[in-house]
């Protein structure tokens, strides 16, 4: 069961909290553990850009070769996207997914690290980009960004932080590993961006509308639901389930919500794909105002991802997981 806070967020009643069974961790799985990440961390800031390609290139191959539910996976998902498409396809497809996750690594960390490069070097951006951000940041409402698990949303960071010098909260699920977790702690840290984890306590939604009440920018993935903390959508039509949170606070709060979504054009360089900001109306139902506003998030990354399917990085079966989290819950 769930309970409604204050706000409208839904909170697992407490039995789930303690002593009840937990979901599926969807994303625990082979690439996702302080070994290789914490690998990856602290090889990438002292190799050359080209040796981590190198390493990375085969690194990524012997994945796609060993890790066969990894790889099935990411085809699995890719199918909604090219129905037409024999299995053997897909999965060499999954090759390409891995090979782009670990570029978007690579840079990633490489641009945390090499303070010589300024934001103009690391971003494409056009003047309009910067002008959404300026008119939206002027209502002093602040922003709830939200972005998927598509392209390099971690990177998106530093432009928020170093190219527009914004206030910036990432809200996050914690990592299953408690390694990953804390270096990403760190990661965020270093470039003055805090984090909130998720379903630690009662009063996340409160100190979301504090960020927002002073003005941040507030970061949230909206791809993956949270247990019963969700709000369905079709995505290439098929049923799934985004994070209901972001779009309940914009709507109480009056935030704007930017669908944006940050794309790697080149090595070490990457470009802002900024949709159209969303203001969840208040002269209809608020669920429904929600549904619609989820649907054209979803609508906005199913484009991005047919554009480019190699940067959609989920590493499970990503259309099993829209499943409820608690099997037996009505």
């Amino acid at each position: 069961m769930t309970t409604e806070d204050a706000n409208g967020i839904r909170q697992p009643a407490a039995g789930l909290r303690s002593g009840a069974p937990v979901p599926k961790r969807w994303t625990l799985h082979g690439l996702n553990n302080g070994l290789i990440f914490g690998a990856t961390w602290h090889g990438v800031r002292l190799l050359p850009r080209q040796v981590s390609y190198g390493i990375g290139h085969v690194g990524t191959w012997a994945a796609w070769r060993s890790l066969e539910s990894t790889r099935r996976a990411i085809a699995a998902n890719l199918a909604a996207v090219f129905p037409d498409e024999a299995e053997d396809a897909l999965e060499r497809r999954a090759l390409d997914t891995l090979r782009s996750y670990a570029r978007d690594t690579i840079d990633f960390v490489r641009a945390l690290s090499d303070t010589t490069r300024t934001t103009n070097e690391l971003f494409v951006t056009a003047a309009p980009f910067r002008t959404v951000f300026t008119g939206l940041m002027e209502r002093r409402r602040g922003m709830i960004l939200v972005t998927a698990h598509y392209g390099n949303w971690e990177v998106g960071s530093l432009l928020i932080r170093r190219g527009l010098d914004l206030p910036m909260t990432i809200v996050a699920m914690a990592e299953a590993s408690p390694d990953v977790n804390r270096i990403r702690r760190e990661i965020r840290g270093s470039i003055g961006a805090d984090t909130l984890e998720v379903r630690q306590s009662f009063d996340t939604a409160l100190q979301i509308r504090r960020r927002l009440a002073d003005n941040h920018v507030v970061a949230m993935l909206i791809d993956r639901h949270y247990g019963r903390d969700r709000v369905a959508v079709t995505l290439f039509g098929r049923r799934a389930w985004f994070l209901r949170t972001p779009l309940v606070m914009a709507h109480a709060t009056g935030a704007p919500v930017l669908p944006c979504f940050i794309e790697r054009i080149g090595p070490g360089r990457f470009a802002p794909r900024p949709e159209t900001p969303i203001f969840i109306a208040t002269d209809c139902p608020r669920d429904e105002a929600i549904q619609r506003a989820a649907q054209q998030i979803a609508d906005a990354l199913a484009a991005r991802i047919r554009e480019h399917p190699e940067f959609w990085y989920h590493f499970y079966r990503y259309w099993d997981a829209q499943q409820d989290a608690y099997p037996g819950l009505a």
